[in-house]
C-alpha cells in the first residue's frame, strides 16, 4: 500500500529530516553516511568486520563462460583501473588479494541477481550471467571512495571497501529513466554521463524520447529534411507556457544526433547493461515532421517546427496512404539502430480536430468501419504495432493508447494516474508505471519561489521514494504484468545539462530503490543515511544534485498552514 502523507505532514518531515543533513558538499555533511552507502539498497547484506584494499598487485580473475565477459573486464580496467592506477592483470587461478568474476548458474532470482562477498583478502562477485556481475561491480563501486568516478589518477587515496556478504536480485524487470531531447537537445556527452548514472544505480532501460513538435533529432536517411528542417526552431518561448503574451528569445535553436552518434551511444549503454527504448511521437506532437515534410497532415501546411510548449491540433493524417509509408520507413532505420524489444510510439495528447473535418481520415473511418475517432486513433496504432512485429518490435505507448482498443501486444505506460495501468493489467497487457503524481522530476521539488522554472506540481524526494508501483486494487494474477516503474524528465524547462541533473537527482535515487528493492526492505530514514554516501559519487561525477533548502522548505509549510 502507498505510503500516504498529506502535504502539510509530508512538509513537515521533509523539512525535519533536512534539519540534520547539511546540505552542502559531501566533505560538509554533518550526519555520517551508512559504512554501506548502497542504492539501491541491496535485498540481504551482512556486515563484516574489516577492509579489503585494493592495489597495485591486485588482480582480475575471471571465471565461467559468457560472451559478454570480456567486456567487463574491459569496465574494470577503465571504471576501476584509471583512477587507480592499477593494471587487474589477469590471474584466473588467483585465490587472494583478487577481484573475482565468477559465472554461477545456481545463482537464483531476476535477471540481474548477484552474489557479493568482500573479505579482507579478496572480492568474489558470482552471478548466473554477466548482467549480475556487472551489477555486483556497481555495488563494488559505491563501497569505494568517491575518487573512484576520476576519469583521470588520483594519488595519495587509499582504495579500502568494508567487508560484507550481500545476496541481492531486482524486484522489477523494468527499471527505467527518460530523458525528452525533443525541447532542448543534449550532447552525446551527456547523453553517455545519464546512462552512467542510470548503470551506477542499476536501472535497466533508458527511454530517449527523440521527436517532439520542437525538434526532431534523429538522423532517417531516407528523409533527410527531418534534421534539416525538422530539427531547428526560430526561436523558443522564455517564459511558462501557461502565461500570455508569450515571450520569446528570437534565437534559432536546434540540433540532432548522426545516426553514428547514436550506434556510438547505443554501444556505450550496451556495455553498461541498458537498454535503449527510443520514442518517435505519433499521431501527435508531430509539428517537427510536419514541417518538413508537410504533405504528411491534413491540411498540406504550411506548418513550422513549434517555438513554444503545448499541444498542436495539427498532427500526422490517419487517412493518407503516405503517412504510413513514411513511418514504416522511419521506424525500418530506428528498428536497425537500436536492437532492444521496445520501439515508443508516443500515442498521447493527439487532438482530432484535424481529423474531424478531413476529407481522407472521414474515407478512413467509413471503410474500416470506425464509430470516431478515437477509433481511428486505435486503427493508427494497430497498423504500427502490425508493421513493428514484422520487424521483431514491440510497441510501447502512453495510456492514451488505450482509447478505442488497445493494440493486441502493446505495453502501456500509465502517466495519468495509475487508472491506465490498473485497465492495462486488467486486459493482461504489460504495464509501466510512470504517474504524474510520483515520476515526473520536471514538477517543482521545492518552494517554486525559490526554484528554477518548472512545468508545475510539488514532487519531493519522500514522496518519490514511498511510491508503490503495483496498486493494490490489482489480483495477484494482474499484479504479474507490472513491469516496473519510471521516471520522466520532460525539459521544456530546463535548457542545459546542469538543470536537467537537478531536477533528476536525488529523486532517481529514491525511484532506483524502488524499483530495485522489495517494499519490505525499505526504509526512509536508513535511505537517506545511505543517500549521504551516494551524494559523495554524485559529487565526484560532477553531478549538479538537488541539495534542498530547509528554510524554503519551512516557509512552504507555513504558508501551507
Amino acid at each position: 500500500m502507498e505510503f500516504q502523507l498529506s502535504v502539510k505532514h509530508l512538509l513537515l518531515m521533509f523539512a525535519f529530516i533536512f534539519l540534520i543533513i547539511n546540505c552542502g558538499g559531501p566533505s560538509q555533511l554533518k550526519i555520517e553516511a551508512a559504512r554501506y552507502s548502497i542504492i539501491p539498497r541491496p535485498q540481504k547484506l551482512t556486515e563484516k568486520n574489516g577492509n579489503f584494499n585494493l592495489n597495485s598487485d591486485t588482480k582480475l580473475a575471471i571465471v565461467g563462460q559468457d560472451d559478454k565477459l570480456a567486456g567487463l573486464a574491459d569496465y574494470v580496467r577503465q571504471q576501476f583501473g584509471v583512477p587507480t592506477g592499477f593494471a587487474f592483470e589477469e590471474a584466473p587461478d588467483a585465490q587472494s588479494n583478487v577481484l573475482i568474476l565468477k559465472i554461477d548458474e545456481q545463482v537464483e532470482g531476476k535477471d540481474g541477481s548477484y552474489r557479493l562477498r568482500v573479505d579482507h583478502d579478496k572480492i568474489e562477485i558470482t552471478a548466473p550471467n554477466a548482467r549480475g556481475l556487472f551489477y555486483g561491480l556497481q555495488t563494488v563501486r559505491q563501497l569505494l571512495p568517491y575518487a573512484i568516478e576520476s576519469r583521470d589518477l588520483v594519488e595519495g587515496v587509499e582504495w579500502s571497501l568494508p567487508c560484507v556478504e550481500i545476496e541481492d536480485a531486482p524486484r522489477f524487470v523494468y527499471r527505467g529513466m527518460h530523458l525528452d531531447v525533443g525541447r532542448h537537445f543534449f550532447p552525446v556527452s551527456f547523453i553517455k554521463k545519464y546512462i552512467d548514472l542510470l548503470a551506477l544505480q542499476k536501472m535497466n532501460y533508458f527511454h530517449w524520447h527523440l521527436t517532439e513538435d520542437q525538434g526532431w533529432r534523429i538522423e532517417i536517411k531516407k528523409y533527410p529534411k527531418l534534421t534539416q528542417v525538422g530539427a531547428f526552431r526560430k526561436q523558443t518561448i522564455t517564459t511558462h507556457a501557461s502565461k500570455k503574451p508569450y515571450i520569446y528569445d528570437g534565437q534559432p535553436y536546434g540540433g540532432f544526433y548522426t545516426q553514428d552518434e547514436i550506434r556510438e551511444i547505443v554501444a556505450y549503454a550496451q556495455k553498461r547493461f541498458v537498454t535503449i527504448v527510443p520514442e518517435i511521437e505519433m499521431p501527435g506532437h508531430s509539428s517537427a515532421a510536419l514541417a518538413a515534410y508537410p504533405e504528411l497532415g491534413c491540411t498540406g501546411g504550411p506548418y513550422e517546427v513549434a517555438n513554444r510548449w503545448g499541444i498542436f491540433k495539427d498532427v500526422y493524417c490517419a487517412g493518407n496512404e503516405k503517412t504510413f509509408q513514411f513511418l514504416e520507413d522511419v521506424l525500418s532505420e530506428v528498428a536497425e539502430l537500436f536492437p532492444g524489444k521496445y520501439i515508443h510510439i508516443g500515442g498521447d495528447e493527439c487532438p482530432k480536430d484535424r481529423w474531424k473535418t478531413c476529407p481522407e481520415c472521414q474515407a478512413r473511418m467509413k471503410k474500416e468501419g470506425l464509430k470516431d475517432e478515437h477509433e481511428l486513433q486505435s486503427y493508427f496504432i494497430h497498423r504500427i504495432e502490425n508493421f513493428l512485429l514484422s520487424k521483431n518490435r514491440y510497441i510501447i505507448g502512453w495510456d492514451e493508447i488505450l482509447e478505442g482498443g488497445l493494440a493486441p501486444q502493446a505495453t502501456v505506460m500509465s502517466w495519468r494516474g495509475i487508472k491506465g495501468g490498473i485497465a492495462a493489467a486488467r486486459q493482461h497487457h504489460d504495464v509501466i508505471m510512470t504517474p504524474t503524481s510520483h515520476c515526473y522530476f520536471d514538477y517543482y521539488q521545492a518552494d517554486p519561489a525559490t526554484q528554477p522554472l518548472a512545468i508545475g506540481g510539488f514532487l519531493p524526494l519522500q514522496k518519490v521514494y514511498f511510491y508503490e508501483p503495483v496498486p493494490e486494487e490489482l489480483t495477484e494474477e494482474e499484479a504479474r504484468y507490472i513491469l516496473g516503474a519510471q521516471g520522466n524528465v520532460w525539459t521544456e524547462y530546463m535548457d542545459n545539462e546542469k538543470e536537467v541533473e537537478y531536477m533528476a537527482f536525488p529523486r532517481a535515487c529514491a525511484l532506483a530503490e524502488v524499483v530495485w528493492t522489495n517494499k519490505e526492505q525499505k526504509n526512509w530514514f536508513d535511505f537517506l543515511s545511505r543517500l549521504q554516501g551516494f551524494y559523495g559519487h554524485l559529487y565526484a561525477m560532477g553531478v549538479n544534485y538537488f541539495r534542498g533548502n530547509v528554510g524554503e522548505l519551512i516557509e512552504l509549510n507555513k504558508k501551507l498552514q
